[in-house]
């Protein structure tokens, strides 16, 4: 089986995260793996059986694409090599005009690309990219299955977007979500399937801390954004933080928020005593969570997340938002594995989770039931049950 993966870029998130993983997995799996990319972004994931560099290389050819931001940058294919392949998608600088003419050449781009390379089937990542991939392959014959990750009406928020995600999704093979919620926003007349993500390899290898012996931080993972809404976990802590002195909150990530969100914990009186501390993006984040007693997503929207999934591999005792499109509430039983914090206004949210901090930290054989529960996720979102679900879907598609 030759498979084709279409996203922007490899950049450091999520889906790409989930790409590349799929991209090794069904390579050592024995399959050819073609990565198509639109650019080539300056802080890629390195694949280990990838066949292009960003150094100079014997035995490579040299040629010109564009980063993210439209900068020429250089790339080294070794087409002779065995391993993961690479094309680039980006339309040109010079060959850009107007947004219809640029979509219709985009189009025409990958439809040259699929007949160059000619995958037996394609799997495109993320909004605009699934719409193209559906519409350049439609006359090949090609099975395109397209993977919606995260909302749908956050991801086809746009009027033009979501009516040609309508028209053209019906036509796909298939169309993967995340979750229970994503999939009834599809309907009948899509065919979806559901495939959360998996557990990185990194959260299952390591031990579990007994519940006895970690410490008192209240962590939360993330980018540091209004829709992950960490404002509210800061709201919160200050509601109880004198209660329980001897806990601290800790924030792993950065964004756009990180100065409004450290504003308003000085406000509250939580930054200069580092009862609150802006931990920034960090490597290893096992290492530096694992020992920690509770983890909050605070999201307001949400597809699979992987920061819930990880945090309850580690066996932490895990509390979050009800959100859309029910992520947290395909991972979470309330009161069973994990606490979910219904959606509602700022301030009922506030109390809420103000109240289900107090409840985990007073109630130690609610919380240790909940953490020892949690950790069932390593089993049900192993990378091998999830990546041997895509493969037999991939399988079953092409059997038709």
């Amino acid at each position: 089986m030759h498979i084709a993966m279409y996203i922007g870029s490899l950049n450091k998130g999520g889906a790409e995260r989930v790409m590349c993983n799929l991209a090794e997995y069904f390579y050592n799996e024995g399959h050819k793996v073609t990565m198509v990319t639109t650019y080539l972004a300056d802080d890629e994931y390195e694949l280990p059986d990838g066949t292009w560099y960003k150094e100079a290389k014997e035995g490579c050819s040299e040629i010109e694409v564009l980063n993210p931001d439209d900068k020429k940058k250089k790339v080294w294919i070794n087409k002779s090599e065995d391993g993961i392949a690479r094309v680039f998608s980006a339309l040109t600088l010079e060959n850009r005009g107007g947004r219809l003419a640029n979509l219709r050449n985009r189009v025409q781009i990958l439809e040259n690309i699929w007949k160059q390379i000619q995958p037996d089937i394609i799997l495109s990542f993320l909004g605009k990219n699934n719409v193209m991939a559906i519409k350049s392959a439609r006359s090949l014959g090609i099975p395109v299955v397209v993977s919606v990750r995260s909302n749908p009406s956050r991801e086809y928020a746009s009027k033009i977007l979501n009516i040609s995600m309508r028209h053209y999704f019906p036509k796909a093979a298939g169309v993967v979500v995340q979750t229970t919620g994503a999939a009834e926003y599809f309907g009948r007349n899509v065919k979806t399937k559901i495939l959360p993500n998996s557990v990185h390899p990194d959260f299952i290898t390591r031990s579990i801390i007994p519940f006895e012996d970690r410490a008192k931080e209240i962590v939360s993972v993330g980018r540091l954004d209004d829709n992950k809404n960490q404002i509210l976990l800061i709201k919160a802590f200050a509601e109880i933080s004198k209660e329980f002195d001897d806990y601290r909150l800790v924030l792993y990530g950065d964004g756009p928020s990180r100065e409004k969100f450290k504003e308003k914990a000085k406000e509250l009186g939580l930054l200069d005593n580092e009862k609150v501390i802006f931990k920034g993006n960090v490597s290893d984040v096992p290492d530096h969570i694992g020992s920690s007693e509770i983890f909050v997503l605070t999201s307001k929207q949400e597809g699979s997340p992987n920061a819930l999934i990880e945090a309850m591999a580690l066996g932490l005792t895990c509390i979050s938002t009800d959100c859309p499109c029910g992520g947290p509430r395909d991972l979470i039983t309330d009161g069973e594995n994990g606490l979910l914090i219904p959606m509602a206004s700022d301030e009922e949210m506030v109390k809420e989770l103000a109240n289900a901090l107090r409840r985990v930290i007073t109630d130690r054989d609610f919380s240790k039931k909940l953490s020892d529960n949690a950790a069932y996720v390593r089993e049900k979102y192993s990378p091998d049950k999830i990546n041997s679900q895509w493969k037999e879907y991939f399988e079953e598609i092409l059997k038709k």
